[in-house]
């Protein structure tokens, strides 16, 4: 029997806007929350914080992540070796916020959440690094972000410095979240109008 090879055609489609989105939808949550103290704390709104961190940016970025390791190992639709570390990114931190919705809507201990923030830190600047080496400053912008959303994380899950601590994670995670949906915007636009915004 003679193999059948498939052979797909390149796509430069890359789902990133959908791990955009959803992890700017998340921090546009948190971030307000954490950075002016409103709505107080309760266990109803940890149930609707909870339910958006596993859906939005849970969700979008395990899907967009999977899509690209996928698309690059499987069946070589996309090129490029940025993509990799994309894809790898995006689909751990995907699985890290279905841990942290988890998390929010049992109400459970923050703490190991603070030795969680250690590994997302080396994450993120292995992200910045990837991406600054390639001249994605965009890309790269958006990994400082997330550094400083970590290092504040580490020091708000154990209570230390607080309410600085706190503040400072939902100063990260709200600008860090503005700056997900230029990248949402900018990712929608090139493709499917042909703007060329910095992306």
């Amino acid at each position: 029997m003679v193999p059948v090879n498939f052979a797909f055609p390149v796509s430069s489609y890359v789902p990133l806007g959908v791990a955009f989105f959803g992890l700017g939808t998340g921090y546009l949550i948190f971030g307000p929350q954490e950075l002016f103290g409103w709505p107080k704390p309760s266990e109803s709104l940890n149930w609707s914080n909870g339910w958006w961190g596993v859906w939005m940016p849970g969700f979008c970025q395990i899907v967009n992540g999977l899509f690209i390791l996928i698309g690059l190992s499987w069946f070589h639709v996309f090129h490029g070796a940025p993509l990799y570390a994309a894809g790898v990114i995006t689909t751990v931190f995907g699985i890290h916020w279905l841990a942290l919705g988890a998390i929010r809507i049992r109400g459970s201990d923050l703490r190991p959440s603070g030795f969680m923030s250690i590994a997302f830190f080396l994450l993120c600047i292995l992200g910045f690094i990837v991406f600054a080496a390639v001249g994605d400053w965009p890309v790269a912008v958006l990994f400082a972000g997330l550094i400083g959303v970590y290092f504040t994380e580490f020091f708000a899950s154990f209570g230390l410095f607080t309410p600085l601590s706190v503040k400072g994670l939902g100063f990260f995670h709200t600008i860090t979240g503005a700056w997900l949906m230029y990248l949402t915007y900018a990712i929608v636009l090139n493709y499917s109008i042909g703007a060329h915004l910095p992306l």
